[in-house]
């Protein structure tokens, strides 16, 4: 601020009016500056640096609800300095004092969503693809960790149809079998042994596969099934049989076809004068002496070699078996061997067999 007497821009001497007038206009520039260049002392300068942050924070940040309950903020702290106060602002900011209202939603929302659990009487009356059943609430529940004690532990939905009855939407034939076993443990007959197996592995009951797994015919399915896990290929060799039989049929206008299919057990031919003096089922030669007995059979379908005590009329009763199970009709006989030279006195010898697929 200029003196009395001093001179101005012009050099010339001012008056008192017009020194106090150009000093009133400096004091309102210096104020519309920025804290930082105005002369203040250095405690109105911290007290205005405050009141202007506080300002320049959004309307809810300087809401107090949100430390009222928590610690009282100091004068002392408020006025200590501008590096943590906005920091701090934010941080209450960010921590609500009370539930917002999207968690109040949630929870509406969840106990919309989440159904009470069901209450079911004594006696339960079913209705199983339209076969109806009626059996203790106990009885369902028998065996924990199965479908049926689940659906009626109270935690799902089951549908009832137009009578009341609770609904399964489940073919109901066998049905009677699960509940007789739930009963009191009785198994199928025979012949009902294979879909009842079935219907037990949809209901997850594993008490009841355990037991129809020690029983006939699902044992030797069984013992069938190790055999013929040693057989390289023997689900696409059985497709390929359909396929060929199915075409050749069409082609020839008629309800039959015949292929004609090599069976072997051994994994390289021998002669007959070989045979006794090795008691393996597989025939030992070098890498080198192999590649002179690679050899097809000019059949449609070969199958083998295997390393088991079945032998071939097992291996064929397992192809029929098969084909028959898909409603397929077959017929084999052997019409020779293969006699194909293979080197010095080496002849394939493979037997070969004429399948009559009727369709």
């Amino acid at each position: 601020m200029q003196q009395n007497g001093s001179s101005g821009p012009n050099g010339s001497n001012g008056s008192n009016g017009s020194s106090e007038g150009s000093g009133g206009g400096r004091e309102r520039q210096e104020r519309q500056q920025a804290p930082s260049f105005s002369p203040l002392p250095a405690a109105t300068t911290r007290v205005r640096r405050f009141i202007q942050e506080r300002r320049a924070l959004p309307l809810p940040r300087v809401m107090v609800v949100f430390s009222a309950a928590e610690d009282t903020e100091k004068p002392g702290d408020a006025m200590s300095g501008s590096s943590g106060s906005t920091t701090a602002a934010e941080d209450e900011f960010r921590k609500p004092a009370s539930p917002t209202p999207s968690f109040a939603l949630s929870k509406t929302l969840r106990s919309a969503f989440n159904t009470p659990e069901q209450e079911f009487p004594e006696v339960i009356s079913l209705n199983v693809g339209g076969t109806y059943f009626t059996t203790r609430l106990s009885t369902l529940r028998r065996h924990e960790d199965t479908m049926l004690a689940a659906m009626f532990s109270g935690r799902h939905y089951i549908p009832r149809d137009a009578e009341g009855r609770y609904f399964i939407d489940r073919d109901g034939t066998y049905f009677g079998d699960i509940l007789n076993f739930l009963r009191e443990g009785e198994l199928p007959h025979r012949e009902r042994v294979r879909a009842v197996h079935r219907e037990a592995q949809y209901y997850a009951l594993g008490p009841l596969l355990d037991s129809l797994e020690e029983t006939q015919p699902l044992t030797g399915e069984r013992v069938r099934q190790a055999f013929l896990d040693l057989m390289p290929y023997y689900r696409d060799n059985l497709e390929r049989i359909v396929e060929i039989a199915k075409l050749r049929a069409m082609q020839k206008k008629a309800r039959f076809a015949k292929l004609k299919i090599c069976v072997y057990k051994e994994e390289m031919p021998i002669t007959p004068y070989e045979r006794p003096l090795f008691n393996s089922l597989r025939f030992e030669r070098s890498d080198s002496e192999a590649k002179l007995f690679e050899h097809h059979c000019e059949v449609d379908v070969s199958f083998g070699p295997w390393e088991a005590v079945a032998d071939v009329y097992d291996l064929l009763h397992c192809i029929v078996s098969d084909l028959s199970e898909r409603g397929i009709t077959a017929e084999q006989q052997c019409i020779g061997v293969c006699d194909k030279h293979l080197i010095n006195h080496y002849y394939c010898k493979r037997p070969i067999y004429e399948f009559k697929i009727t369709w």
